[in-house]
């Protein structure tokens, strides 16, 4: 079963596994509903529709569709985690441009493919344009978690620091790139890395 969001981002946990998929069920259905309709036209009775279930089990985990698109960002981030993680498991010793191409591969991945990520991603998009740095931090700390283990170095203030500027970097040249192709500006993407590139190497080599 895939994951879902942790239970802080709900109303209320799942318990039981008929409870999950069917929590499950309502952030697919969300995620299907915010590329076809966008985040304005988007409702609590149209995902209860879509994924086949009442619209009060969706009142019971979410208040509004704000708290859906939150927790649907949420799934993505444990997602994006996960997967960057099984990229590491097969990449053998490669320290940390292995790593970084691994983090980046992934985010333009789940661009490309991840319904509804286009508009909420990790959190950050919603209403549209609105960016605030709450979820650049969050994603940051997950990596410096994830990643000092790999890079053997402790994740203290300086490799989160390190990685914040990493994904905010990232974060704006990936958005930009983006916004000049749909499936993001092959150029614009290479810069992006050899700018990573460069940054990390003078932080970490």
């Amino acid at each position: 079963m895939k994951p879902v969001p942790h239970a802080t981002s709900l109303r209320r946990a799942p318990v039981q596994r008929r409870s999950a998929e069917r929590l499950t069920r309502i952030l697919d259905a969300c995620a299907d509903l915010l590329d076809e309709v966008g985040y304005d036209a988007l409702s609590t009775r149209a995902v209860a529709l879509r994924a086949g279930v009442p619209i009060g089990s969706v009142y019971r985990f979410f208040g509004n569709k704000r708290q859906m698109a939150d927790a649907l960002a949420q799934r993505n981030l444990e997602r994006f985690t996960e997967h960057v993680t099984e990229r590491l498991k097969d990449s053998g010793e490669g320290g940390w441009r292995i790593a970084m191409d691994a983090v980046l591969d992934e985010y333009l991945s789940m661009k490309r493919t991840a319904p509804g990520f286009s508009l909420v991603d990790f959190g950050n998009q919603i209403p549209v344009g609105a960016r605030d740095a709450g979820p650049n931090h969050r994603v940051a700390d997950r990596l410096s978690d994830l990643l000092s283990g790999y890079l053997d170095r402790e994740p203290d203030e300086d490799l989160r620091r390190t990685f914040l500027i990493a994904v905010e970097t990232a974060d704006t040249l990936v958005h930009l790139a983006f916004r000049m192709a749909p499936e993001g500006d092959a150029k614009i993407i290479e810069e992006a890395r050899e700018m990573l590139r460069a940054y990390l190497a003078r932080v970490l080599d």
